[in-house]
């Protein structure tokens, strides 16, 4: 039996819907709104096509369900609430199995590091409940740690991957040593073994490099991580010693994980001439179908798709462009927070 009791659900384990948050004024999209309203419409449009019910934060019901009107609203639930920006991967609740019950955990988030405003996203879980969308027995505040799911990822056997410069970031948690943290992943998470990786970095990324830009755990003790074959590229060093790493890393029964990389997108830039941090790390994966951000370069979007049917071979991949949502320096599992049966409420 896992400590506690706990066990952090993998990804692809269950998914009874998918939590976003709707592109508004008062957001960093204003600049791009229309466009990114269109990005979002898109991705929405991705899952109800794929039979994937969506939770939709909005600042204004009737726009929405106006601006939404051409997907399938039969698996769309609006939720007019207050949030200071999109990105629900790293504000929304983070689901573990205690005993048999389901459990939705309100991390703390501070916008990365105190890099933005948050005072509204770490309310939103709370909100949830109060709309009859998250069960108040399932709901845990865990506010007084601050922990964002674009950070961390599971195998779903008691196994986190996770990378050194986010967690043992000074301006998250006051720079806890790693010993201190394990301890705080094995009580709330139930982890039993954590794998640190301490290389790997995207230029243009504002989240102290998450994990779910770089590497992510997948089904039959795998690892998928980005790579970089362009020697004048410069992310080529950084992800060679990523690699290196990879390859040390060990199971909780000792053994090498199987390595399937990803290919590095082309460099796109924004506005300013800034490389973006683009990435195929960030899909998003349910029970059948794994949702892979796509940016405008065929030969790279295939590759993507293809290789990650390696190791999900029994999953229906579904390609979604990304070009829009990348401009604000994040990509489809960022904007994305899976829930499950067991921790929704009566409305969904």
């Amino acid at each position: 039996m896992r400590c506690n009791s706990i066990r952090f659900m993998a990804e692809w384990e269950e998914c009874a819907a998918v939590l976003l948050a709707l592109p508004a004024p008062h957001t960093d999209w204003n600049y791009i709104l229309l466009e990114a309203i269109d990005q979002y419409r898109e991705i929405i449009d991705a899952f109800t096509r794929n039979g994937v019910k969506c939770i939709v934060l909005t600042s204004d019901v009737d726009e929405a369900r106006q601006l939404l009107s051409d997907t399938d609203m039969d698996l769309i639930t609006l939720v007019e609430c207050d949030y200071n920006d999109t990105w629900t991967r790293d504000y929304g609740p983070l689901t573990v199995i205690k005993g048999e019950r389901c459990r939705a955990l309100d991390f703390g988030f501070n916008g990365w590091g105190l890099k933005f405003a948050s005072d509204r996203d770490n309310l939103v879980n709370l909100g949830l409940v109060n709309e009859s969308l998250l069960l108040p027995d399932a709901y845990r505040n865990e506010r007084d740690y601050v922990l964002e799911g674009g950070s961390i990822d599971t195998d779903g056997k008691g196994t986190i991957l996770t990378t050194t410069k986010c967690l043992c970031s000074p301006n998250r948690n006051g720079g806890k040593s790693k010993a201190e943290i394990n301890r705080i992943l094995s009580d709330r998470l139930g982890a039993e073994h954590i794998l640190w990786l301490d290389y790997g970095a995207l230029a243009g990324d504002d989240t102290d490099s998450h994990i779910d830009t770089l590497c992510r755990m997948a089904p039959d003790n795998t690892i998928i991580f980005t790579g970089c074959r362009n020697v004048d590229d410069e992310h080529f060093e950084e992800m060679l010693k990523m690699r290196a790493q990879l390859t040390l890393f060990r199971n909780q029964e000792g053994e090498p994980y199987n390595l399937i990389e990803l290919p590095l997108p082309d460099p796109i830039y924004d506005e300013d001439g800034l490389r973006l941090p683009a990435s195929y790390a960030n899909y998003l994966v349910t029970p059948d179908i794994i949702f892979v951000p796509v940016y405008a370069q065929p030969d790279n979007d295939r590759l993507a798709c293809n290789t990650l049917r390696i190791a999900f071979p029994r999953h229906k991949v579904v390609p979604v462009e990304c070009l829009t949502l990348i401009r604000q320096h994040g990509s489809l599992h960022c904007a994305t927070m899976q829930l499950v049966e067991g921790e929704l409420g009566s409305r969904l």
